[in-house]
């Protein structure tokens, strides 16, 4: 903004921001303190003063990093945020959010948990010995589904061992598959064991009690009443409990292949990647295709409910609803509840939004059971680990863990306020942790100051996760709250960019469930601090909360902008650089009130806000470098001559956006110029808009020096790009249209230097020659 050297750096001596910072030029290097109590208690209040001083980061500067940190499901991209815009490749303002919102908001159908048989895990209650019913093993066998080569090479090895270990994650069906291969061995009856059963007494499972089948002297098994049994008995051990002190070994099922010889029997046992195992053979089981699963259930589960049950099935499977739930990675225990559910929608018994909800319910249903497990089934270090990859999902997996363990130490000082909060230091499986969580691991580059960088990361498998999962947490697990904003403070005082960025979406997820509980807990809080970097995760907290619809926020900045807190004007003008490009005529009008508000009763001109009026420039900036570039250039061409303030904003502002490049790189493309050489090839009114301020900024006293430092540097692009030197030897004749004019711009471009004083480039005197001649 050209307010009297508004556009200069500020006077020496203390900031004119009560927020100047300790943390260097982008607030990147400063690290979280020790002494968390006391100086939580003044960010709580905002009265932490001048002991640490910021240097505020600049919003272009933010709003990069807002981009390169926030979560996948909040991306600026296509038409759901900063997409492509004809100025730099790149749009900067936010648009859409529905989808994200709606998945916040949760299903509007009644949730209820599983209870498909031969899915559900085996648990501490139900894990006793028993026989499988025929009729369950008979309803398993019509829709399982595996292929014929893996099914024989498995059966060919139980016959010869009489023992199997099948090794797999939870929910991929290796319980049915270990009962599927007996039911085919032609195994009747078939037991279930104790899954709890010491791996040292296995062999004593299989000691024949009196009057059961032995094998006679010429190894002919018998019955109960001495003749030969028709069918080999099968056994079933599934999830074997193994620990460090007690894993399974080599010679337990040595011993325990004697006496199922003995017995004429077979046993699988399944087991978890992370079972503890000696020297024991394991067959990884791998799940099958979940859409031949859901074919082969529906073939089941619409056979009485139609008469033509394949072509039913057919039509079913060809549904958008279920296109979108197969491309979701679920579980089979899922995948056989959803065949159940559309057996009743094609029965008319369900309506089709039941059909379009599963898909979320069943993911609501996995977080609700993540957190209301005991802590015998997931620990409390686990259920942090789970809310820690919600706000960090898709980034680096070691900074996930890292601030994993510090939520879980915030929980536990919750859970037992006397204790002393303890986190091991080693002894997590990376693998159990991801398994747990429906994640997956992968490299990929992570954006930094100093350039991409790889990374191992972690993300959950469903993107919807994340936003479920935070909202479970905040809204049905209201006694975990306090750690939660403990952890989310400590966040924001983090010196790296992407973890800030991280708590201000998370916040944005709380805030879009639950709006005045976030705002008065952690938005607000943050907004009023001292600090210039609190703040700013206020601003983007606010920008992704209003990106991901939440209702309001333009009201509340709307209200903050017009206030007397000078801490929350400067939040409202940063955000409505952010989020205006989507009614950029109400936000250049905030930003026009705000400017006429620095000149009001001002009877000192040193008492001139300059941080402010730069704060208000950058904003103009931003918008004009948005897809709404054209209606801004619109509305400041229009409003230019209203005030002195106005005029400031409107100047300040425009010069401002021409400082910056493509990619923000140091002979990168002019941005201003760029989009000025499209809309002259296309005819379009930026033509005649970029000129017209370009000569409002050239002829203001305030501004002249500025924007000549702006053609500088253009012309030193110039000399290394020959597309910039074409834009502008397009622009630089349609900014003369007086002698004054031109005089101005040709002494620039007959005595500029070259860089670092070396003799002028040779292209501005190709340029000079595209100056009209103005007597």
């Amino acid at each position: 903004m050209s307010t009297p050297d508004a556009a200069e750096a500020p006077r020496p001596g203390p900031a004119a921001d009560p927020a100047a910072s300790d943390d260097g030029k982008d607030g990147r290097d400063g690290t979280a303190k020790d002494s968390k109590d006391s100086k939580e208690s003044k960010e709580a209040d905002g009265s932490e003063g001048s002991e640490e001083r910021e240097q505020p980061q600049t919003a272009w500067s933010a709003r990069r990093d807002l981009i390169d940190h926030s979560p996948r499901t909040m991306q600026f991209g296509g038409s759901a945020g900063f997409g492509g815009s004809a100025v730099a490749g790149h749009q900067h303002g936010v648009s859409g959010g529905q989808v994200t919102g709606d998945v916040i908001m949760g299903s509007k159908t009644e949730i209820h948990q599983w209870s498909i048989p031969g899915f559900s895990a085996p648990s501490a209650a139900a894990s006793a010995s028993g026989e499988v019913p025929q009729t369950t093993l008979d309803r398993l066998a019509a829709s399982f589904v595996a292929a014929d080569e893996t099914i024989e090479a498995l059966l060919t090895r139980l016959r010869r061992d009489r023992v199997l270990v099948l090794s797999g994650a939870r929910f991929t069906g290796r319980h049915t598959a270990a009962l599927m291969l007996l039911h085919r061995l032609g195994a009747a009856p078939i037991h279930t064991l104790d899954r709890d059963t010491n791996p040292s007494t296995l062999a004593d499972k299989f000691t024949a009690p009196d009057g059961t089948a032995e094998r006679t002297a010429d190894g002919t098994a018998t019955g109960t009443t001495g003749g030969a049994r028709a069918h080999p008995r099968g056994y079933v051990l599934a999830d074997l409990v193994t620990r460090r002190d007690r894993p399974l070994r080599e010679h337990h099922l040595l011993a325990a292949c004697d006496r199922l010889t003995a017995q004429d029997a077979y046993l699988v046992v399944t087991v978890g990647p992370t079972a503890v195992l000696e020297d024991v053979p394991v067959v990884n089981w791998q799940p099958p295709d979940t859409a031949d699963v859901l074919a082969a259930h529906l073939r089941t589960r619409v056979a009485s409910a139609t008469d033509d049950k394949e072509a039913t099935a057919a039509k079913l499977l060809e549904l958008p609803d279920v296109t979108e739930f197969l491309s979701r990675s679920h579980q089979l225990r899922e995948v056989a509840a959803f065949a159940q559910l559309l057996g009743r929608y094609a029965a008319g018994e369900v309506a089709e939004n039941a059909v379009a909800q599963f898909s979320l319910i069943s993911l609501e249903n996995q977080v609700q059971e993540w957190f209301e497990e005991d802590e015998a089934s997931i620990h409390l270090r686990d259920k942090a680990f789970l809310v820690a990859l919600a706000a960090f999902d898709d980034g680096p997996y070691a900074l996930t863990a890292e601030l994993s363990d510090l939520l879980y130490r915030f929980l536990q000082q919750t859970q037992n306020p006397v204790g002393v909060p303890e986190v091991p230091v080693f002894g997590t499986h990376i693998g159990k942790r991801l398994q747990l969580a429906r994640a997956e691991r992968y490299e990929d580059d992570e954006h930094t100051e100093w350039g991409p960088v790889t990374q191992q990361k972690a993300r959950f498998v469903d993107d919807r996760a994340s936003l479920v999962l935070l909202r479970e947490v905040w809204t049905g697990h209201p006694s975990a709250r306090p750690a939660l904003i403990d952890w989310l403070r400590r966040l924001a005082d983090d010196g790296r960019p992407l973890v800030r960025t991280r708590a201000a979406s998370t916040v944005a997820v709380l805030a879009r469930t639950d709006l005045p509980s976030a705002m008065a807990l952690v938005i607000e809080p943050w907004a009023t601090s001292n600090r210039f970097r609190h703040r700013l995760v206020a601003v983007n907290a606010l920008t992704l909360a209003h990106l991901i619809d939440t209702p309001n926020i333009p009201r509340i900045l709307d209200e903050w902008s017009k206030g007397e807190d000078r801490r929350l004007r400067w939040v409202a003008v940063r955000a409505y650089a952010l989020i205006g490009a989507e009614r950029p005529e109400q936000a250049l009008a905030a930003l026009r009130t705000a400017a006429r508000g620095l000149y009001r009763d001002l009877a000192d001109p040193d008492d001139f806000d300059r941080e402010m009026a730069r704060e208000l420039g950058e904003a103009v900036a931003l918008l004009l470098l948005s897809e709404a570039s054209d209606r801004v250039l619109a509305e400041l061409r229009l409003h230019l001559p209203d005030d002195r303030p106005v005029h400031d904003l409107t100047i300040g502002g425009f010069v401002s956006a021409c400082r910056h490049t493509q990619d923000d790189e140091r002979y990168g493309h002019p941005l201003v110029l760029g989009w000025y050489a499209q809309s002259a090839t296309e005819g379009s009114a930026a033509a005649h808009g970029i000129p017209f301020l370009w000569r409002a900024a050239l002829g203001d006293p305030n501004a002249t020096r500025h924007a000549l430092d702006v053609l500088r540097e253009w012309v030193l692009i110039a000399d290394r790009s020959t597309t910039t030197e074409w834009a502008l030897a397009a622009l630089l004749p349609t900014l003369v249209t007086t002698p004054a004019e031109y005089q101005r711009l040709g002494h620039l471009l007959r005595t500029m230097p070259g860089e670092d004083g070396a003799a002028p480039p040779a292209v501005a005197a190709r340029l000079l020659t595209t100056l009209p001649v103005r007597q």
